[in-house]
Formats: structure tokens, C-alpha cells, sequence
């Protein structure tokens, strides 16, 4: 079969129902199919733009996807990957995060921040200052991502783009106290711990030089990333910026603990009952 040439309005749409109603029921799919299948990140963005209106959901924030060398091997992309948070996607520090249906089976640890005011799209690059004036509050999070494509590391850049970088669900931790602006964020360290009710398991430790060699440059990325196309990072919304370390294991019925120090802490646990404590 040969893929259309004119990558159009129906295409798109046709794209996004699809992998919302794979989200829905839990299927998986190698490819989207030969007449909706993006074969640029353009093409990928386009798509991912219509999720909120085929779900039915609302934009609440953002997520980086492979912000490491090692993430960006692993999937076989070239850069990092922007994907929309939606509602009904984000809980609180302490939830229940259902495990049903999430095959990749990780928790990622991250800086994640909130904008004080919006940015919007300019025709020069935003300055890692520019950025920073603009954030509010940072916060200790985990993100629980998976995909609809199987194997996901293979789909390449423009499906997973459509497949919302992997977006899934993330956990929002309490904002940190106001003298984070004064830490040196690419050096701070994170303690991750995973545990099985009373059996612990095993533990893990990034920084956030893992994020693009800091998060507020992974942040940076995000906001020029939203402008080159044409979108506005709005006030209240959130950015997570990236795992901080290799991304944890998990098993249904884990916790995951991650220790910012006096940056805070944030937990979960990937449990198999219903979800709890949902914000959004």
C-alpha cells in the first residue's frame, strides 16, 4: 500500500481517533495505518493536536520525552519529544496510579515546573532567563508513561509524537520551598526508592544533569519547542522536564518513593485497584 502524499484534515483526525480508541480499550498496534501514518514530527505534532478533542480533555500541561542520550537511543529518536498532559491524567503525591494496561511498567522521576505566566510564541529563540521569569513554582513529580505502539522503540519519532510522546499518567508533587531558584539543579540529587508493600526492593539515584545537562534547559527546550509551533505554554500549566535517572521497574502493588532533600518528595504506588487522589 502506498502512503498518501497529502498528509490531510482527515488523515489527522483519522490518526487521532485511532490512537485514542486503542488508549481506551487497552489495544496495542505496531503502525498506524499506511493512510494516517506521520512521517514527520510536523505530521506527529498535528496529530497530537487533536487528542484533546477526540478525548473529550483538556490540556493541563506538558511532558518532555528523551531527554537523556541514552533515552533518545533507547526509542531511536534524535531529540527530546514534546507530548500534552491531559486531565484526568495528573494525581497528587500518594495516589494509587493504575497498573492496568501500562506495559512499559516505569516510574519516572522529575523536576517539574509551573508557569506563572503565559508564553507565547515569538520569532527569536526564549532565553533560559525569558523562561525562568516566567515559572512559579518547581516541584518534585513522577511520571508513569506508555505507549500504544508495540515494540515503542521502533515507531519512530513522528508516531510516537502522535502517540503523545508516551504520555500516560504523572504525579504532581508539592511545590518546593521558594529557595529552590537558588540550587544548582543540573547537580542536586534524587534518591529513588521501590518497595513491595513491606519488601523492599531495590533503589536508584539520578541528578539533573540526566535532563538535558540541567531541567530548566530541558524546560527552555519545551518553550521554544511550543513556539516554533505557533502554541502558547499557559498559565497554571505544568512541565515535566524529563527522568532524572534510568527509569524504575515496576511491578503492580509497588510504592515508589523519590527524595528530593529540601527540594521535597513525591511518592506513588502502581496499584491494580482504582485510582485515587485524581486532580485533573
Amino acid at each position: 500500500m502506498v502512503i498518501q502524499t497529502i498528509f490531510d484534515t482527515k488523515a489527522i483526525n483519522q490518526a487521532a481517533q485511532l490512537i485514542w480508541a486503542h488508549w481506551q480499550s487497552g489495544q496495542i498496534m505496531k503502525d498506524l495505518p499506511a493512510q494516517c501514518r506521520p512521517l514527520t514530527a510536523v505530521q506527529g505534532y498535528a496529530i497530537q493536536a487533536q487528542l484533546p478533542s477526540v478525548s473529550g480533555r483538556t490540556v493541563v500541561g506538558w511532558k518532555i520525552a528523551a531527554t537523556s542520550s541514552n533515552g533518545q537511543a533507547h526509542i531511536n529518536v534524535g531529540g527530546p519529544l514534546a507530548g500534552r498532559l491531559l486531565s484526568d491524567q495528573v494525581f497528587s503525591s500518594g495516589a494509587h496510579v493504575p497498573a492496568k494496561g501500562n506495559r512499559m511498567r516505569v516510574a519516572e522521576p522529575e523536576f517539574a515546573f509551573t508557569i506563572g505566566h503565559e508564553l507565547t510564541p515569538q520569532t527569536t529563540p526564549f532565553s533560559l532567563e525569558q523562561v525562568m521569569a516566567a515559572v512559579a513554582t518547581l516541584h518534585p513529580a513522577i511520571e508513569v508513561p506508555d505507549s500504544r505502539l508495540e515494540p515503542f522503540t521502533l515507531a519512530g519519532e513522528a508516531q510516537l509524537l502522535a502517540d503523545n510522546a508516551c504520555a500516560r499518567h504523572f504525579v504532581l508533587g508539592p511545590a518546593a520551598p521558594d529557595f529552590w531558584r537558588e540550587f544548582d539543579l543540573s547537580t542536586h540529587s534524587v534518591q529513588a526508592r521501590v518497595d513491595h508493600g513491606e519488601r523492599p526492593r531495590y533503589t536508584r539515584e539520578g541528578t539533573g544533569a540526566n535532563v538535558l545537562g540541567d531541567p530548566r534547559i530541558a524546560l527552555t527546550w519545551l518553550v521554544n519547542q511550543l513556539s516554533a509551533l505557533g502554541i502558547t505554554l499557559q498559565k497554571g500549566q505544568v512541565v515535566t522536564t524529563g527522568t532524572c535517572m534510568v527509569p524504575l521497574a515496576l511491578e503492580p502493588g509497588d510504592t515508589v518513593s523519590a527524595d528530593y532533600g529540601k527540594l521535597g518528595h513525591v511518592e506513588m504506588t502502581f496499584a491494580s485497584d482504582p485510582p485515587t487522589q485524581e486532580q485533573t
